[in-house]
């Protein structure tokens, strides 16, 4: 697979996320291909689109399966859509290794 739904930056990773709330489950789903030809990382989450929970969820699972702090990730775009984009902070080097390892598993 030669596209990737993230780009390092100076200050760590721009994610692209699609984000299906009231999954039955939070978890990474891989790597898929929108109809527009974007990349993105499919996740789900069980929290409900309101009040910017399933936001929470989302940022709360990609720190934990990064194993960074959540304070670390945040919601830099598409807050109310379906595809996010998120900023995560840290050694872009190694976040992408670790998103390359989960994303290899699926």
């Amino acid at each position: 697979m030669g596209a990737r739904p993230w780009t390092a930056t100076a200050r760590g990773l721009v994610l692209a996320v699609r984000l299906t709330p009231k999954g039955g489950r939070d978890s990474i789903d891989g790597v898929d291909s929108l109809s527009d030809g974007r990349c993105v990382l499919k996740a789900r989450v069980r929290a409900v689109p309101s009040e910017g929970e399933a936001n929470a969820a989302l940022v709360k699972m990609l720190a934990k399966a990064l194993d960074i702090p959540a304070r670390s990730v945040s919601v830099a775009g598409g807050a109310t859509a379906r595809v996010k984009r998120i900023v995560i902070e840290g050694d872009a080097t190694a976040l992408i290794a670790r998103l390359e390892k989960l994303t290899a598993a699926r």
